[in-house]
């Protein structure tokens, strides 16, 4: 059975399941009722940390215009533009073993594609949560699911994963930024 975490919450992911190389990071997410006209359309993408919580270039941002990582790492499995139908909306696999050594930690985020045009924020999102599945075995390791406390935000920091004395932990994070796609990117370094 899937460990329940809670915001703030951190957990070993790999010392208690030994062997484990390649996971699955599923995110998913409902709209509630809502009147604009416009689709939502919700981008989970990933950013490879150095121990500053820097990425080293652009390289090191994997999202729908640059789903692969160059070391095979960590990939995008493709952009959901609606989010409809059941399960994850969006998956991000990362095979540990190929995660480049000075990288420290890999953030998981989601945004909201062209929220300020369309006047959409996560106050309007229901539902939203992250998954680690082993994607060997295909069985769920952990689940974070976000609380409804958001309101004018774009873009949330859901989760990381990061190095600890050899091994993987999980973070489970849900800290929203208003500003979108850009005030991630540039809270991560990259220039907009």
């Amino acid at each position: 059975m899937a460990i329940s975490l809670q915001k703030g919450q951190k957990v070993d992911l790999t010392k208690g399941n030994r062997g484990l190389s390649k996971i699955v990071v599923g995110l998913g997410w409902d709209t509630n009722q809502y009147s604009g006209g416009d689709e939502f359309d919700l981008d989970a993408s990933a950013f490879l940390l150095t121990e500053t919580g820097k990425v080293r270039a652009e390289k090191d941002f994997v999202f729908y215009n640059q789903p692969k990582h160059e070391s095979g790492s960590v990939f995008s499995t493709g952009d959901n533009r609606t989010g409809e139908g059941e399960g994850d909306d969006e998956q991000i696999k990362v095979d540990l073993s190929k995660v480049p050594a000075d990288i420290a930690k890999v953030a998981f985020t989601v945004t909201i594609h062209d929220a300020d045009a369309r006047k959409q924020n996560f106050g309007q999102v229901s539902n939203a949560y992250i998954r680690v599945v082993d994607e060997t075995s295909n069985v769920e390791l952990l689940r974070y699911d976000l609380g409804e406390d958001y309101s004018i935000e774009t873009a949330v920091v859901i989760a990381e994963i990061y190095r600890a004395g050899g091994e993987w932990k999980f973070n489970a994070i849900g800290s929203g930024f208003k500003g979108g796609l850009a005030a991630l990117a540039t809270n991560y370094g990259l220039q907009v």
